[in-house]
């Protein structure tokens, strides 16, 4: 049988936890890293997530190697069961990539938002849109 991306994401799904924009609101509140997998010129463009950590998704698995010395600073080293939610525009890269570091880092916890920041923004919760540039 040929994979399809639907395949692909129904197998990444069935192996990741969901959460609604509520509940990672909730999980950032208890203290979990959300990470912003969007491009940079949609960030730009749509809004921020106040707290929300922005990475490029081609660099996703250094940042989030708790072993290794490019993890990100809000990540404990050698924790791998410490809580991260991943976002994207609608919930598609992110359930991918949730799947793929905990196959492959071995993290525990790594979640990802049903409808992405589409759906954060739908639900009523917070985005920032920057004025000037860096």
């Amino acid at each position: 049988m040929t994979a399809t991306i639907e395949r692909l994401l129904d197998n990444a799904r069935a192996h990741i936890t969901r959460y609604t924009p509520q509940e990672a609101a909730d999980a950032m509140r208890r203290g979990a890293v959300l990470v912003d997998l969007r491009p940079t010129e949609f960030r730009w463009r749509n809004g921020e997530i106040p707290g929300a950590v922005a990475v490029s998704r081609h660099v996703l698995e250094w940042r989030l190697d708790v072993t290794g010395p490019w993890r990100l600073k809000e990540l404990r080293p050698d924790d791998l069961d410490q809580e991260i939610i991943l976002i994207c525009n609608e919930g598609y890269t992110s359930s991918l990539a949730a799947h793929q570091v905990t196959e492959e880092l071995g993290l525990t916890r790594v979640r990802d938002v049903v409808g992405g920041f589409a759906g954060w923004r739908s639900a009523g919760f917070p985005s920032v849109t920057r004025l000037t540039g860096d």
